[in-house]
């Protein structure tokens, strides 16, 4: 099986719910096309930002299905897989291809703190279920499992095994996985505070969070990075990284529908047991997004098209 050829800015997506909670599958579908018509080069939803644990299963399918209908062929949609056993995240596996998804975005079991063996099995297992491509999410920081390099050379043998998204926030992974596999899989930065470190290392994607609600800046600063305009790229980096700040902490998902709420993009409201953000934590978000919309570089300086 050929490497995918998945690059570019794939934004982790928000899931957009009503204030009683129910799924706001419209606004849902709207924050999707956004992000596309702003030059998105795909999609992940239901991942960590697409609070994909707060769904029921039903739920899971009709956001899904709603993202392959937006997309329609404009952008590849990956899916994130988080589920409590490897039977689920095998079921879930296979009703995302009877849906017509591009990919995976593979978790480790949740809450279960897998050994090495009970990771390569769970990985193995989700692979075989589907002939859809898979990334493995390796995010040691919020889930507590690393999926090494060994490790990877372990699943390398399995053909749909084609992507990691590498968010260990060391950027000598990215080269180690480079030394030690050269092409074999596509790299990602999922870390929004080392995302330029990451592409000149030679990333070939970020999934980000904050471009959800700044796609246009997002796909800006991917594009210089890629040319090797890193005096250009950094000048949107450091206007962008009081935001990117905010991909690495707890509350993520609420700073982040809190900036798509303030910027137009969609709602702030999350499901339980993540609530809306309150006091200091709620002031600094909107400070550094107020700041960042009166701030924002004018991008037709750089010559993008």
């Amino acid at each position: 099986m050929a490497n995918v050829d998945w690059k570019g800015v794939f934004p982790a997506a928000t899931t957009q719910f009503r204030d009683d909670e129910s799924l706001d599958l419209a606004a849902t579908e709207q924050s999707f096309d956004n992000l596309i018509n702003d030059g998105v080069h795909g999609l992940i939803v239901l991942g960590t930002c697409g609070e994909n644990n707060s769904l029921t299963p039903d739920e899971k399918l009709k956001v899904i299905s709603a993202a392959k209908r937006v997309a329609n062929g404009r952008v590849p949609v990956l899916s994130g897989v988080s589920e409590f056993t490897t039977r689920s995240a095998c079921l879930y596996a296979q009703k995302a291809e009877e849906i017509g998804l591009d990919g995976l975005m593979v978790l480790p079991a949740m809450v279960y703190k897998a050994n090495r063996r009970e990771i390569l099995a769970h990985y193995t297992s989700v692979a075989q279920s589907t002939a859809l491509p898979i990334m493995v999410y390796n995010n040691p920081v919020t889930y507590k499992i690393d999926v090494t390099i060994d490790m990877m050379a372990e699943l390398a043998h399995i053909p749909n095994i084609q992507a990691i998204k590498e968010s260990t926030e060391d950027t000598r992974r990215i080269t180690d996985l480079y030394n030690e596999f050269a092409d074999r899989f596509t790299i990602f930065c999922g870390v929004d505070d080392i995302a330029l470190e990451s592409i000149m290392l030679g990333t070939t994607g970020w999934i980000s969070g904050l471009t959800s609600a700044f796609p246009r800046e997002s796909v800006a600063l991917f594009k210089l990075a890629q040319e090797g305009r890193f005096a250009e790229a950094l000048e949107i980096y450091r206007w962008f990284m009081p935001l990117l700040h905010l991909d690495t902490i707890p509350t993520l998902v609420q700073c982040i529908k809190l900036c798509e709420e303030i910027c137009g993009r969609g709602s702030e409201m999350v499901r339980p047991p993540r609530l809306k953000l309150i006091g200091e934590e709620r002031d600094h978000v909107i400070k550094v997004t107020e700041k960042a919309l009166e701030t924002r570089p004018d991008l037709s300086k750089y010559n993008l098209d």
